[in-house]
């Protein structure tokens, strides 16, 4: 697993076993913040052995950006401290999380020790969390998921924006127009740095023009699956939409971004169907 430092005690862990996943460990005088927990306990434990061994205090807080099992798989190795997420990522993992890990397990050995755990603590819109010199703002960011947030650290100006902000916007449990709105107030926060869901950090000089391609991605997969289904294409037509003719590239996460614009159109083709099927039906 790779670390980085990203501003004084502040770091940023990037899975190697999975997608590319990114957890954040932030250090105060007065315990340990962990932002994002990963999927597999063999990196979790790599990253808690760090916090416990570099940190005072104890670990605090967890947060989970959302409900996805690479952002809160590793959340119950952190017994003492109080676990943070929006109010639907809580309801989720009540309702889906059990029969998910179950399910996962099967096709997963390297899960069988995994257990869930539900956040304790849970907020709507947005929270301030503060823990010795920092001060932390949640923030409401759906559209990759209806309960996704994002992190941002006051002062040094860093935001762990989860998977609110990927190289290419992944809606297939989400909402396009909520995405694209989430990635202006992105934009509008103006950060230093941006940490990804999974991928590589964001710069300030860089996030502009990141965001502004994703949103533009928005907009042309939606024209793209619109063009096909005008046509009465079936859904195999999805297939001669090319991910850069969409804006964005086919070569981060290893190649991996080329499925998820897979699933995107797939999703939104769907979706667009039974509401052109909805209104045909009630018009007769």
């Amino acid at each position: 697993m790779r670390r980085e430092r990203i501003a004084e005690d502040i770091f940023v862990f990037t899975s190697d076993l999975y997608a590319q996943v990114n957890a954040g460990v932030i250090l105060t005088s007065e315990g340990t913040i962990i932002i994002d927990t990963l999927p597999f306990p063999q990196e979790t434990r790599e990253l808690l052995t760090f916090a416990r061994q570099y940190g005072s205090g104890g670990i605090r807080y967890v947060i989970n950006t959302h409900y996805h099992s690479d952002h809160t798989y590793g959340t119950y190795l952190f017994s003492g401290a109080e676990v943070i997420s929006h109010r639907l990522c809580r309801e989720k993992l009540l309702r889906l999380g059990e029969q998910s890990l179950t399910e996962a397990k099967r096709e997963t050995p390297a899960l069988a020790e995994v257990e869930l755990r539900i956040p304790n603590m849970i907020f709507d819109n947005e929270m301030y969390l503060h823990l010795g010199a920092r001060s932390l703002r949640l923030i409401h960011l759906p559209g990759h998921t209806p309960d996704s947030i994002g992190v941002f650290v006051e002062g040094d100006k860093i935001l762990f924006a989860a998977d609110a902000l990927l190289p290419v916007p992944y809606i297939v449990w989400g909402d396009r127009e909520q995405m694209a709105e989430s990635l202006r107030t992105i934009k509008n926060l103006r950060p230093d740095s941006v940490i990804q869901g999974h991928g590589q950090i964001i710069l300030r000089g860089e996030l502009g023009e990141e965001v502004d391609s994703s949103i533009a991605y928005l907009t042309n997969i939606y024209q793209a699956v619109k063009r096909v289904l005008d046509k009465g294409q079936p859904e195999e037509a999805l297939g001669s939409i090319d991910i850069e003719e969409c804006g964005k590239s086919r070569i981060p996460l290893d190649g991996l971004v080329r499925q998820l614009h897979r699933g995107n159109l797939i999703a939104l083709y769907r979706q667009l169907k039974e509401g052109k099927e909805k209104g045909k039906a009630r018009s007769q």
